[in-house]
């Protein structure tokens, strides 16, 4: 079965068939042909209980388990799409309100903020505005990332960490340790309206997706 197709850049079509069904964020439905059925979903693919400790945070995002014969168009507000292919050997994580489609066949998990950079980790969360928890995608397939203008891939090495603006950033995949930081020039702005002060340290080995606007969802 063919995979993702982006008809442009802010519209996605996907095919759905006996052994491909998908999740897709609730509402995102442009159009779609063939015998398609659309359900309500509380767990999108993850376990019960990431789901509840995600309502509980009220950071879940409503999805629709699609499935049938056919091929469906996705969109949502006019915002850029990106199509992510996972091989399994790599782990994404995401924000879930930047999740407009992925394969059912992945895996799906909640990820605590404070198992990545510990208590930086949980800050990182609050003062983001991105919350405690992050989705995490495995296994092999593919989803369709949200973004604002569009997003730029940035490789992270050992070597070369990567500072992202935290409004900016949208994903990362890969083994990558992510941390809030903060800029040693701007440490007497912080509390003063800059928006350079603080950054997220990505590093290790992997890609993070990057946004082309400081904007969120």
């Amino acid at each position: 079965m063919p995979g993702y197709q982006g008809i442009n850049a802010k519209m996605l079509q996907v095919p759905v068939g006996p052994g491909h069904e998908v999740f897709s964020k609730r509402g995102a439905m442009l159009a779609y042909t063939g015998p398609v059925t659309f359900e309500p979903s509380a767990t999108a693919g993850q376990g019960l209980g990431g789901a509840l400790g995600r309502a509980v945070a009220g950071e879940r995002s409503a999805m629709m388990h699609v499935r049938g014969q056919g091929t469906v168009l996705f969109g949502h507000g006019g915002l850029h799409v990106t199509v992510v292919d996972l091989s399994g050997a790599d782990t994404l994580y995401v924000e879930a309100d930047r999740l407009l489609v992925h394969d059912a066949s992945l895996q799906v998990g909640t990820m605590f903020m404070g198992e990545q950079g510990g208590v930086r980790g949980m800050v990182r969360g609050a003062v983001t505005g991105q919350g405690l928890f992050t989705t995490t995608l495995s296994g092999h397939g593919s989803c369709g990332l949200l973004s604002h203008g569009g997003v730029m891939e940035l490789p992270i090495t050992p070597q070369r960490p990567v500072f992202v603006d935290p409004q900016a950033y949208v994903a990362h995949r890969g083994q990558v340790e992510n941390r809030l930081a903060v800029s040693a020039g701007m440490r007497d702005l912080i509390g003063r309206g800059s928006g350079e002060a603080f950054q997220l340290q990505l590093s290790g080995s992997g890609v993070v997706y990057v946004q082309a606007s400081e904007r969120k969802i």
